[in-house]
C-alpha cells in the first residue's frame, strides 16, 4: 500500500508543474498545476500512455493534429507515440491529475 497527501511533494516549478506522488514500479502519477498562460512543450512517449483528469480550470490539449478543450471533470487519454502540448488556456489556474503507465525511465521526447 502507498499513501500520500499531495502537500507532502513539491511541484517542480515552485507553485506551478508537475508534482509526482508515485513513481513506479507500474504506474507513474501526480498533479500538474498550471498558471493562466502557461505551457508544457510538444512531447510524446514511446512506451507509457498518459493520461490526464482535470480538476480545477481548462486545459487545451494539442494531441497530434487535433485540439481539445478539457474543464474540471474531463478525463483525456493519450496513446504511445501520440505528440501532445499542454496549455492553460483559461484565466484562472489550472491542475489535473496525470497517470503514465508502465512506469519507465527516460521515455519523454521533445519535438
Amino acid at each position: 500500500m502507498h499513501k500520500i497527501n499531495e502537500s507532502e511533494k513539491t511541484y517542480r516549478f515552485g507553485q506551478t508543474g508537475p508534482k509526482y506522488l508515485i513513481e513506479g514500479p507500474r504506474l507513474k502519477a501526480g498533479v500538474v498545476r498550471l498558471e493562466a498562460g502557461e505551457d508544457f512543450k510538444t512531447h510524446y512517449h514511446n512506451i507509457m500512455e498518459e493520461n490526464f483528469l482535470v480538476t480545477e480550470g481548462e486545459i487545451t490539449f494539442k494531441v497530434d493534429n487535433e485540439t481539445v478543450v478539457c474543464g474540471a471533470g474531463d478525463f483525456i487519454h493519450i496513446e504511445p507515440g501520440e505528440r501532445h502540448y499542454l496549455k492553460n488556456t483559461g484565466n484562472t489556474p489550472c491542475k489535473a491529475v496525470f497517470m503514465l503507465a508502465p512506469a519507465t525511465d527516460n521515455d519523454k521526447y521533445e519535438d
